[in-house]
């Protein structure tokens, strides 16, 4: 599974300030590099193409990067409200870390800077004439990236921040996240036997801190509990909320191990606490954000059917990459089988993206409809893991449906579905 180091880098790279510093320093860097390369250039060809020009060209960009830059931040400010009032502010993340975006603006504060350095080059006259050739060589690719990015940013402008645009995103980390999580069901480690009693010498390790675990490095826990000699059972999972005092994990000594009270700093460093959820390790994270998402869509200020119909059926698809998703050879990396850790219940999967939809939508046919086709879909999809809980919701929102559809003729037809697609034999 991935390392700590590892998915804190990632998340580091997902930042707007990261490819943004990344291209300003490129930028300057090419400025500069023109003066090492001066050398190169024949003496009579400054004449024959012009470089002269390039004092110009430097302006021109350096004044038009300022004012793009300018406007598309304000832009993308606009796409981050329109995505958290529109569709839910769990999504806005996602949203931020959009790359076409990040490369728009990096490319063009990298362009400014790059201008901006080979402005002041030039009036300290740095380049001479052999330089400013170099120098109007890449200026002539510089304007040419800004072009390209230009026109796909003005095509991606027409898409950011819009809820079709939005519940993408969220579907696509929600379906990553689960087929990890499917391909290694407990991290790569050994599962949690369910009938685990921890015998008296067991010790426990609290949290420090409150907030929501964010990462769980298998790996580091495994060299941890190999160097200690003991066994961890841990309590908690990505997406587990935490406050001080609370369980993390159980610490098991072999019987030739002594304690050592440097054991719980390891754990805790292993574990990585923040203030919110994030969607790498937390597939439940992803299917609550999207039942979100239909929820605020059959809000009465909103009222839209459509998106919660389309949501539903993002769900399906979820569920079934889940449920068809190959586990790895094993599920268990070979040197993480002194760590413990309990898998994701088909039970909460369902609850956190099939009740807030029951919940809120089963006042509408049309939303009451395409639930039971859903759930239908599953049952045939997998029944060996999903058609009990198919069973159970299939019965809640038949309850929920009898208390708020105003037509009998309504109830009876979603009773006559039901029994039709779905092996339910409750009363409603």
């Amino acid at each position: 599974m991935i390392a700590r180091w590892r998915w804190a880098l990632g998340q580091t790279t997902k930042r707007l300030w990261f490819r943004a510093t990344l291209f300003s320093l490129a930028g300057v860097a090419t400025a500069l590099l023109a003066i090492v390369f001066r050398d190169f250039v024949p003496p009579s060809l400054p004449a024959k193409v012009g470089a002269d020009s390039v004092d110009k060209i430097l302006g021109i960009i350096a004044s038009s990067m300022l004012a793009v830059t300018t406007f598309s931040l304000s832009t993308m400010v606009s796409a981050y409200s329109a995505a958290s009032s529109g569709v839910t502010p769990r999504a806005t993340t996602l949203v931020m870390e959009d790359s076409t975006t990040q490369n728009a603006l990096a490319t063009f504060i990298g362009s400014f800077l790059f201008s901006l350095v080979g402005i002041i080059a030039l009036s300290t006259g740095a380049y001479g004439a052999q330089g400013r050739v170099v120098l109007f060589a890449v200026t002539i690719l510089v304007v040419i990236l800004i072009v390209y990015t230009l026109l796909r940013w003005i095509d991606h402008l027409s898409k950011l921040g819009r809820v079709g645009e939005t519940i993408d995103r969220v579907e696509s980390a929600t379906l990553v996240a689960l087929r990890r999580r499917a391909e290694w069901p407990f991290l790569g480690a050994a599962a949690y036997p369910s009938d685990f009693t921890p015998p008296a010498t067991a010790t426990t390790v609290l949290s420090g801190d409150t907030g929501y675990v964010q990462h769980i490095d298998v790996s580091a826990l495994a060299a941890v509990a190999k160097a200690y000699r003991v066994e961890v059972y841990l309590d908690v999972l990505p997406g587990s909320f935490v406050h001080v005092g609370a369980s993390l994990a159980r610490i098991v000594w072999d019987q030739d191990s002594t304690a050592d009270a440097a054991l719980d700093d390891d754990i805790l460093a292993a574990l990585t606490i923040g203030l919110r959820r994030s969607f790498d390790q937390d597939p439940r994270f992803g299917l609550s954000v999207l039942a979100e998402i239909a929820s605020r869509a059959l809000s009465p200020a909103t009222n839209d059917s459509g998106t919660v119909i389309d949501v539903i059926g993002r769900g399906v698809r979820c569920f079934s990459a889940w449920a068809l998703q190959a586990p790895a050879a094993e599920g268990i990396e070979p040197d993480c089988r002194r760590v413990h850790v309990r898998g994701i219940e088909v039970q909460d999967l369902f609850d956190d993206f099939f009740t807030l939809i029951a919940r809120d939508g089963a006042g509408l046919l049309e939303i009451d409809i395409r639930f039971v086709k859903a759930l239908a879909s599953l049952t045939h999809v997998a029944p060996e893991r999903f058609s009990r809980e198919c069973q159970v919701h299939a019965g809640l929102l038949l309850k929920r449906a009898e208390l708020a559809l105003p037509l009998e003729e309504d109830k009876a037809r979603l009773r006559s579905l039901a029994k039709a697609l779905l092996p339910f034999n409750g009363k409603v």
